[in-house]
């Protein structure tokens, strides 16, 4: 059992390792036994922008290294270890930054054709968010109709993407106080593309090679993702699918259904799947699958694509990254759809084991082996209709080796910033107010955002619940993104009796009289920016001081793998936020560089990075950042209540 666990912590999870080994299907879990980690490129000590390279620049193992020692210890042109990490530690920032872009870009011309009536099958579904999204980016109002309304956002967001001038429009949103300290260090962004293209020119070889520079160019990048393309992909996405507002579904693969058409949705980006969750309930197609034997269609979601559509539509959830092939081996899936992002090209060879269809749908994302069936945005509900028969044609080919685990939890979803807001205040005081409240008066501690992927090179799930379970323990509000929310969710923390079971007693209190769960799915790992607006919020109400960096809140991606996990941590910390990562860092062979990430940029940004492997002690570290966020503010010891005679209140005038 430990062997196994060290794989994961999920029993869903590890039933399906079992069975895809006696199945004889490679999966995830084996290849990273047998593929070891470059210890070099894992520190960022190699250097490959060239053809002179690559070249590797560690550290002398075990002496002290002397100045000759060092002088050796640079790249071929004469790149110091502190440039290659550098270079390499922004080179993921872009990379982060281009996939969220390149969604929000997608989002953004989907918008503009749903606008012009374009897009047949979509409209605008909450009205509400696009005029308060009007009145934030000076788009006149007046009598005019949605429609030109959202013709005008439109045009603006996406030359949001390749404007040459100015400052991103979602930059005002920010604390007033935050901009200040954007614009003093230079890092205010741009054009989100022109960002993008200038992090990818300072890095190549024999550009900068001022390592503070570049790290802090780094930080404008980061910055156009979290504030330019992420929360451009959530504000649209919200006006043309709807904001999200709790919902009550269930997760994990026992929501696999042994009598229907099972089709799996994953990726990131919401219109196909949309679309797929409006199809699958076509009594025509329905009727279909029934006469292929299926008693229907079941329907649900892995990774990003999945918390889309759980907060819109409660769409039970598969599981999260690392859980995609194992959909496969239970032998009772008939199609997994795919768009872009996170998707593993070895479905295709697990998938050979077993009649799953593997089926990509974008153009710049399709797969060895698969088959692609373009998804039009443009005739929507005909490509999605096809795409759903050939996984009804597929369910005669299932065999009889197939295990469906039994294990799913409930858990609810969808507190987006405007549901928050409105759950504290109401209607009509919608407020963060009570939130300020409870945490001036010590019932909660602070707030923690624990977002990010999985990793197999850390037990499955394992240190996102150890580190959750200690900052709620200790009155942590928990709010989450992406496939952290997912394993918090397996692990019934996302239901409101889990206050009662594993907050402690201040946040149980609040949670109670609230009706939420100590822990808050707040989205795909796109929807961060709710977490960047929720902040702000917490500042604008009052009582924490003037800036992000004043509040009482840390961040934290214990088990990530990707490279927008480091482009939204870089963004966080260049917001004001406290954050610690797992795993392993990308920097760890290069002392100085570390250095400038973990303690300098504190000094300039109000946050920093922090790099802690043991889950229980990096949310040690963010609990002990809050209490000196509440000394600070002098918020740290309990405040006596007074009663006031009328004396005492005419002394006060």
């Amino acid at each position: 059992m430990a062997e196994k666990e060290a794989k994961s912590i999920d029993l869903a999870t590890l039933e399906m390792i079992d069975k895809a080994a006696q199945d004889g299907a490679h999966v995830v879990f084996e290849r990273a036994e047998t593929t070891r980690p470059c210890p070099i490129g894992a520190e960022g000590s190699c250097c490959s922008i060239c053809a002179m390279g690559p070249c590797r620049v560690m550290a002398p193992k075990g002496k002290q290294e002397t100045l000759e020692d060092r002088r050796r210890r640079v790249g071929v042109c004469g790149a110091t270890p502190e440039t290659i990490s550098a270079r390499n530690f922004v080179r993921k920032i872009a990379a982060g930054t281009a996939s969220h872009g390149d969604h929000g870009r997608v989002v953004a011309k989907f918008f503009l054709a749903v606008a012009k009536g374009e897009a047949p099958g979509y409209e605008i579904k909450d009205e509400q968010k696009l005029l308060q999204l009007a009145l934030d980016l000076g788009v006149t109002i007046g009598d005019r109709s949605n429609k030109d309304i959202a013709v005008d956002i439109g045009n603006l967001m996406i030359n949001e993407f390749g404007k040459q001038e100015g400052e991103l429009l979602f930059l005002r949103r920010a604390p007033l106080k935050r901009q200040e300290i954007w614009r003093k260090n230079g890092v205010m962004p741009r054009g989100i593309d022109m960002e993008v293209a200038e992090a990818m020119h300072r890095t190549h070889m024999g550009t900068d090679q001022d390592y503070r520079d570049l790290l802090t160019a780094g930080v404008r990048t980061a910055l156009a993702d979290g504030w330019g393309g992420s929360m451009i992909a959530t504000e649209l996405q919200d006006i043309i699918f709807g904001t999200p507002a709790p919902v009550l579904s269930s997760i994990n693969l026992g929501v696999l259904a042994e009598d229907k058409v099972n089709i799996i949705i994953h990726g990131h980006e919401p219109s196909l799947a949309e679309m797929m969750a409006t199809v699958c309930q076509d009594p025509e197609l329905i009727e279909y699958a029934k006469t292929k034997g299926a008693k229907g269609i079941n329907l649900a979601g892995m990774c990003c694509t999945a918390n889309e559509m759980l907060m819109r539509h409660g769409v039970p959830i598969a599981g999260n990254f690392l859980q995609q092939e194992l959909a496969i081996v239970t032998g009772a899936l008939e199609a997994i759809v795919v768009d872009v992002q996170c998707i593993m090209q070895g479905l295709v060879d697990t998938a050979s084991c077993y009649h799953t269809k593997v089926i990509t749908t974008d153009a710049r994302a399709k797969i060895q082996g698969a088959t692609h069936m373009p998804f039009e945005e443009h005739n929507a509900y005909e490509s999605a209709k096809a795409i759903v028969k050939a996984a009804i044609d597929n369910y005669v080919n299932r065999g009889k080796n197939v295990r469906i685990p039994k294990y799913k939890q409930d858990m609810i979803a969808g507190f987006s910033h405007e549901t928050i807001n409105y759950l504290l205040g109401g209607m009509f005081r919608a407020s963060y107010r009570p939130l300020n409240d409870n945490i001036i008066n010590g019932r909660i501690r602070g707030v923690a955002a624990v977002v990010g992927c999985n990793n197999p090179r850390t037990p499955h799930d394992a240190s996102n619940l150890i580190m959750v379970k200690e900052l709620i323990k200790n009155d942590v509000l928990v709010v989450q993104t992406g496939c952290m929310a997912m394993a918090s969710g397996k692990a019934g923390l996302m239901v409101p009796e889990a206050a009662k079971e594993f907050a402690g007693p201040g946040l149980a209190s609040v949670c109670e009289a609230v009706g939420i769960p100590p822990v808050l799915h707040v989205g795909a790992c796109i929807d961060n920016s709710r977490i960047l607006m929720s902040t702000t919020a917490m500042v604008k109400d009052g009582g924490l001081g003037d800036d992000i960096s004043d509040l009482p809140v840390a961040a934290a991606a214990p088990e990530w793998m990707s490279e927008k996990a480091i482009a939204i941590g870089q963004y966080a910390v260049g917001s004001g936020v406290f954050t610690v990562f797992g795993c392993n860092f990308p920097t760890t062979g290069n002392k100085e560089v570390s250095d400038f990430l973990f303690k300098e940029m504190e000094e300039i940004f109000g946050g920093m990075w922090a790099f802690e492997p043991d889950p229980l002690k990096a949310a040690q570290l963010m609990i002990a950042h809050i209490d000196k966020k509440r000394k600070a503010l002098g918020i740290d010891k309990a405040r006596e209540r007074v009663l006031y005679d009328m004396a005492m209140r005419r002394a006060l005038e």
